[in-house]
């Protein structure tokens, strides 16, 4: 018999932050529900959260997201800071178990093939922890690439993760929130008609641009400012959400 549920479902949430260097991922994901942090990069040596040791292998990393949804108390959101450290485990890990100097060494293309295998599993252990009710925040680096689109003429840059082809898209499609991180620069013409940038106010993108990858399922604004208080209902607020129903308690109405 199937069982059917209706209404929305509240659960943790999967967010991806990227964005240049120092432009403050780190912070903003210091601000969400009872952070955990697994620092890579040292990138929260100045802020007063807790952290777990950098992992120093592809297996510690995978051994760390399974005691944390094992023990669900131990926080409310585990950050991963950063994804594209990740991946380097993930490419040091592959080319150990198929005897590579390289992840491009490999015939054919397989060791991304493997890369990306490799980071599916990690994306599915990171389910375990939303299943707990833990939230999971990945920050990453954002670079900038050529893209052109195949009934176009020509081509033009774009902000995207900073990841390999194959494990990016993985990224992408599996997180809640995509949220692209950047200075906002306006262009004003001077006294002498040139033009020169001014501004460097710093915003969170979250929808979808010619020249960014972003999305959320939230409803937010296509623009906000980089704050955390515009992120907070999404966690603080109550759940008024009617409780889902199965098929035989809906009939039983």
């Amino acid at each position: 018999m199937l069982k059917i549920t209706e209404g929305t479902v509240n659960r943790a949430l999967k967010v991806v932050i990227y964005g240049s260097e120092g432009i403050g991922k780190t912070t903003i994901a210091s601000k969400f529900p009872s952070p955990l942090f697994i620092d890579t990069e040292g990138g929260t040596s100045q802020l007063n959260v807790r952290r777990i040791d950098r992992p120093k292998s592809w297996e510690e990393l995978l051994n760390i997201i399974k005691e944390v949804a094992a023990n669900p108390d131990i926080c409310k959101t585990l950050v991963l800071d950063t994804a594209d450290w990740a991946e380097r485990l993930a490419v040091d890990k592959v080319c150990r178990e198929y005897n590579i100097t390289s992840i491009e060494s490999a015939n054919y293309g397989r060791g991304y093939v493997y890369l990306a295998e490799e980071f599916d599993k990690f994306l599915k252990k990171c389910d375990s922890l939303i299943d707990a009710g833990i939230n999971i925040v990945m920050t990453a680096h954002a670079k900038m690439r050529k893209f052109e689109q195949p009934d176009e003429q020509g081509a033009y840059d774009r902000w995207g993760l900073k990841l390999s082809k194959q494990v990016a898209p993985l990224l992408k499609e599996w997180c809640d929130m995509l949220l692209f991180v950047n200075y906002k620069a306006y262009v004003v013409t001077t006294e002498n008609k040139t033009k020169k940038a001014q501004g460097g106010k710093r915003v969170i993108y979250t929808s979808h641009h010619p020249c960014w990858d972003a999305k959320n399922r939230h409803g937010l604004p296509d623009e906000m400012e980089l704050d955390f208080k515009n992120l907070e209902h999404l966690f603080t607020a109550e759940n008024t959400a009617p409780k889902p129903q199965t098929q035989s308690e809906a009939t039983a109405d």
